[in-house]
């Protein structure tokens, strides 16, 4: 099939609107650029937000009630099955072996947490800022090394 004889059929072409083609169009001779000034200039760009000089209503309006933005701080969580997926007998886990291993992030300025979801058989060492309750019964039932750092 040549390619001029491709079309398009997903969606109806909308009839667009040429403007400045005499005064029959209903869009001549101004070209619904009104008179004078910039707007009716060619290369003209409209701000948007811009008020004539007046302060713009973003920076109008009232700053209200409180985001955790500013003090929030990306913490990486894991599950038990995560780590029974990705480790072997005798490793440690922490950020550093993670990020070695491709798992996370280099800067993860809220930590590590370890979640409580599947089981870990593997006897590892986990090294972690956070643990969840759950995750802590687990570990402490199959007897495995956790430390918080």
């Amino acid at each position: 099939m040549p390619l001029h004889k491709l079309k398009n059929t997903t969606r109806p072409t909308k009839k667009v609107q040429r403007v400045g083609r005499g005064p029959g169009s209903k869009r001549g001779k101004t070209s619904c650029r009104g008179q004078k000034g910039d707007g009716s200039r060619s290369g003209y760009k409209r701000r948007y937000g811009y008020e004539g000089g007046g302060v713009p209503l973003h920076r109008r309006l009232p700053i209200r009630g409180f985001t955790r933005g500013r003090f929030f701080k990306p913490r990486l969580s894991i599950n038990l099955d995560f780590i029974e997926k990705f480790y072997d007998d005798g490793e440690t886990v922490s950020i550093d072996t993670l990020y070695q291993k491709g798992l996370a992030p280099r800067n993860l300025s809220g930590g590590l947490k370890i979640l409580s979801r599947g089981e870990l058989t593997r006897k590892v060492r986990i090294e972690a800022n956070r643990f969840s309750e759950n995750a802590v019964k687990k570990l402490e039932e199959k007897k495995i090394a956790y430390e918080k750092v």
